[in-house]
C-alpha cells in the first residue's frame, strides 16, 4: 500500500473519531469451545485454532500452545503496525521479519513451586528490516511501532482484567 492510499483510507476514520470519540470505542471478542481432552477451539475469523497443553505441561505438541498464540499475536500486530507506520512516514521497506521470544518457567504453571510466577517473565521483540532509512528514521519507526501496536501496549500496560463464570 502506498502512503497516499493509506492516508486516504484512514482520514475519514480519524476525522470521525475526532468528532465522535465514542465511535472509536470498540470491544473485540474471542470465543472458544471446550474440546475433547484438554483442548479449546477458538474461532479466529479465518479458521479455527485448537489450543491445548504445551509439551512442557503434558501436551503432545499436536495442539497450539496459548503462549505461542500470544507471541504470534504480538508478532502479527507489530508487523502490521510497523508497515503502516513506515508507509505513513514514507520509509520504503523492501523486506523484514518480526520475532517474539518469551521466557516461561513451567514450575509456576504446574504448581510445582508457589513462588515461581505463572506466565512470561520476559518477552523480547526483534525486528530485522531491509529498509532505505537512516538511524534516526529507524528510531522513529521503532518508537511509533511500539506506541501504536495494540498487543505491545496491552502487554506493556497490563489492563484491568476480570473473570466471571456461569453454569450452563
Amino acid at each position: 500500500m502506498q502512503q497516499e492510499a493509506l492516508r486516504a483510507l484512514q482520514a475519514p476514520l480519524k476525522e470521525r473519531y475526532a468528532d465522535e470519540p465514542s465511535a472509536a470505542a470498540v470491544t473485540l471478542s474471542a470465543v472458544g469451545t471446550l474440546g475433547e481432552g484438554v483442548s479449546c477451539s477458538v474461532q479466529t475469523g479465518r479458521a479455527i485454532a485448537e489450543a491445548g497443553l504445551h509439551a512442557a505441561t503434558g501436551g503432545d505438541g499436536s495442539l497450539l500452545c496459548s503462549g505461542d498464540m500470544l507471541l504470534e499475536a504480538l508478532v502479527a500486530c507489530a508487523g502490521v503496525t510497523l508497515q503502516a507506520v513506515a508507509t505513513s512516514l514514507g520509509i520504503p521497506v523492501a523486506s523484514g521479519s518480526v520475532r517474539a521470544d518469551g521466557d516461561l518457567d513451567f514450575r509456576g504453571t504446574l504448581g510445582v513451586d508457589r513462588e515461581t510466577p505463572v506466565g512470561f517473565s520476559a518477552i523480547r521483540l526483534s525486528i530485522d528490516l531491509d529498509a532505505d532509512a537512516d538511524e534516526d528514521q529507524l528510531a522513529v519507526l521503532l518508537s511509533l511501532t511500539e506506541r501504536y501496536c495494540v498487543v505491545y501496549q496491552t502487554l506493556a500496560r497490563s489492563p484491568a482484567l476480570s473473570t466471571n463464570m456461569e453454569i450452563a
